[in-house]
């Protein structure tokens, strides 16, 4: 399912970081995220959600562009 708020993701196991790509072309990379962390955000329905409300209060970011 498409997402209003996310364009795309990008998981990279070996650093555990999550990147965000959203629809504005914003990119930001979330800090160590565990890997059954991201396998739940693959298998929401909505994945903005899952990002506000578990994703973003529990891990470190930084905007990267």
């Amino acid at each position: 399912m498409p997402s209003s708020v996310i364009h795309k993701y990008l998981y990279f196991p070996e650093t555990e970081i999550l990147r965000i790509i959203y629809q504005s072309g914003a990119v930001y990379e979330y800090l160590q995220v565990p890997a059954e962390t991201f396998e739940r955000f693959k298998t929401v329905q909505s994945k903005g959600r899952f990002l506000n409300y578990v994703i973003k209060p529990k891990f470190k970011y930084r905007k990267i562009e």
